[in-house]
């Protein structure tokens, strides 16, 4: 015989169940209402409290279970059902429409709390019927005048991009503060700022939410940020979501100086602060400044989100800058940081960078769930590594698992194959793309098409394709096939593709420095001097290179032309002369080197380090 466990005071369980703070909390007190007999006394009550702290623990499969075993007492009232409709209206919208309508066929009078939590709904799923149909049944149920309900029909109908209708709404009956908030964030996120802006200046009265919405507004807008900080001087109070739109609205721009003033300026920071900063940075190509700010913050004992954890990693990747990714690895698993799919694929996308194919692989096959970034990033890793066979395995490991797969997944293999030189692998992965993976071919994979034949020395095919492809073809894929007609000395194509970027006003001064040299390696010397005064004529300037290494986790940056690093100028120096001097040793008869770095020849001087 089973015993009976110990009788539990309702009013502890009752004070326990509106304390829960997570999914295991809300099982446990489910048992023990369970066990105590509580929920077989009073389940009509007791129930709706269950599933309110299951929905408040986002516990959706579990409420979703308890609802199912809900007394009938229980289930003809609006409350367990509004409950699982909110509970699922952000996270599965279907699943929440489908609760609606079913409360509908059981016969379930609507309440105030039902329609916006629908409209939520409405708003996260696909497509705008379901939501008119919700609007007609708030109009015939009376409830369309509630005020809860017109707010989230304005939210709704500017959601689908619909600002008109929601403006309907929002013009007739009564407005509160939501109201005009909702319609002013309507405007923003359909791109109609102008309107917003209007509607803005006839508040009768603005929250930090209107502010902040109209700075984000104009952050956002091409050339609309010095509007954005008028209108952030203008505030009377500024809370710590303004600072952080306003300076979002400097870096979304790349405006990183006056980012970082507004930053330093903060009267209190949150993770999101720092955040912004550090992304701002890293996607403008900074990312010494990116590692600075996020060191930093660590000192200041913030703990980093995934978008501080991504920054940082990211900026590990750009530097190449290994030792400090290893160590950041190390400290977000130490941690315990968001360690999700996006930070793992920031990893192995920076392990692949810094030449650490093997720890890439690690991360990859230790991931449960790959998204398909993911898979892209690692085929993408393969091909630059060389491993072409290895990136082509995955891919078809991804058609077996059926994982998903974009546009960029083909483009990732088809770039593998390119850098391993496996040319009929690579056109028969494009020939299938549109009938077998039910991908439409873009530009970006006719470009790499371009530079697979390009590179195995098929340039009358890779021309062909640029003048028999369905869309217009890029200055990127004539650049391509010039490159490749150096690499297969091919002039006149060259030339061709010269005119070609000429006609498409991309003729910059790399594409002439790469035509001069291709000239210059077929010996046509009256030709490079034709072209380099062709440059001086019209002010064209060789882009100076750059070079990154890191030195017991420092980072150093060298530029070429720029003054000797000051910490080792000799060895370096040194070793540079090492590889230039010996340049085309076995043309000594016809060049000689000397200390400026140029080579000499019988029809005057190249720059050898633009002759690469």
């Amino acid at each position: 015989m089973s015993r009976r466990p110990p009788p539990h005071a309702l009013a502890t369980l009752l004070s326990r169940l509106r304390a829960c703070s997570s999914a295991s909390h809300a099982l446990q007190c489910h048992a023990l209402l369970l066990t105590s007999g509580h929920l077989a006394a009073s389940p009509a009550r007791l129930s709706n409290l269950l599933l309110l702290a299951l929905a408040s623990a986002s516990a959706a499969d579990h409420a979703d279970s308890v609802f199912a075993h809900l007394a009938e007492e229980a289930s003809r009232h609006a409350f367990p059902w509004n409950t699982l409709v909110r509970l699922h209206a952000a996270g599965s919208p279907r699943r929440s429409l489908l609760y609606f309508s079913r409360m509908r066929r059981a016969a379930v009078a609507p309440d105030a709390y039902t329609f916006p939590t629908v409209l939520k709904a409405c708003g996260c799923a696909p497509g705008c019927r379901a939501g008119l149909v919700v609007h007609g049944e708030a109009v015939r149920t009376g409830l369309d005048a509630d005020l809860f309900t017109r707010n989230a029909l304005i939210s709704f109908y500017c959601r689908i991009g619909d600002c008109r209708s929601g403006r309907k709404v929002f013009d007739h009956g009564v407005r509160d503060l939501v109201s005009w908030n909702s319609m002013v964030a309507g405007y923003v996120g359909c791109g109609e700022v102008d309107l917003a802006q209007d509607l803005f200046d006839e508040m009768p009265q603005r929250d930090a939410f209107s502010w902040a919405t109209m700075i984000d507004g104009y952050g956002e807008m091409a050339g609309g940020v010095d509007r954005a900080r008028e209108l952030f001087d203008q505030m009377p109070d500024r809370d710590l979501v303004c600072w952080n739109s306003m300076i979002d609205g400097y870096a979304r721009h790349g405006r990183m100086d006056e980012a970082r003033v507004l930053f330093e300026e903060m009267p209190e920071r949150n993770v999101i602060s720092w955040s912004i900063v550090i992304d701002g940075y890293v996607r403008f190509g900074e990312p010494n400044e990116a590692l600075e700010f996020f060191q930093r913050m660590l000192r200041c004992g913030i703990k980093p989100d995934r978008v501080a954890a991504v920054g940082a990693v990211a900026a590990c990747a750009q530097l190449g800058a290994l030792e400090q990714g290893r160590w950041l690895h190390s400290y977000l698993e130490k941690k315990k940081v968001l360690f999700d799919v996006v930070v793992q694929t920031a990893l192995i996308d920076m392990y692949v960078k810094c030449g650490r194919l093997d720890l890439a692989k690690l991360i990859f096959e230790s991931m449960p769930k790959k998204s398909v970034v993911t898979w892209n990033v690692m085929i993408v890793g393969l091909g630059t590594h060389g491993y072409g066979l290895d990136a082509i395995k995955l891919f078809n490991q991804m058609e077996t698992e059926r994982a998903p797969m974009d546009d960029l997944s083909v483009l990732a293999v088809l770039t593998s194959c390119t850098h391993a030189g496996l040319v009929s692998e690579g056109l028969g992965i494009f020939y299938r793309m549109e009938k077998d993976l039910g991908l439409e071919p873009k530009v970006e994979h006719y470009g790499a098409l371009i530079d697979l034949l390009g590179r195995a020395g098929r340039v009358d095919q890779a021309r062909n394709t640029i003048e028999t492809m369905p869309m217009e073809p890029t200055p990127e894929l004539w650049g391509s096939l010039l490159a490749s007609c150096r690499s297969h000395r091919c002039v006149e194509l060259a030339e061709l593709s010269v005119e070609r970027l000429a006609s498409l006003g991309a003729d910059d001064s790399g594409v002439y420095v790469l035509l001069s040299n291709i000239y210059a390696d077929e010996g046509m010397w009256d030709d490079v001097f034709r072209i380099r005064k062709l440059m001086s004529a019209e002010g064209m300037k060789k882009n100076i290179g750059r070079s990154v290494i890191e030195v017991d986790g420092q980072i150093h940056e060298f530029v070429n032309g720029g003054p000797p690093h000051r910490k080792q100028p000799r060895p370096i120096l040194k070793k540079n002369g090492d590889l230039i001097l010996p340049r085309r040793t076995e043309e000594k008869t016809r060049y000689q080197s000397d200390a400026k770095g140029y080579l000499r020849c019988c029809h005057g001087a190249l720059d050898c380090n633009e002759h690469d």
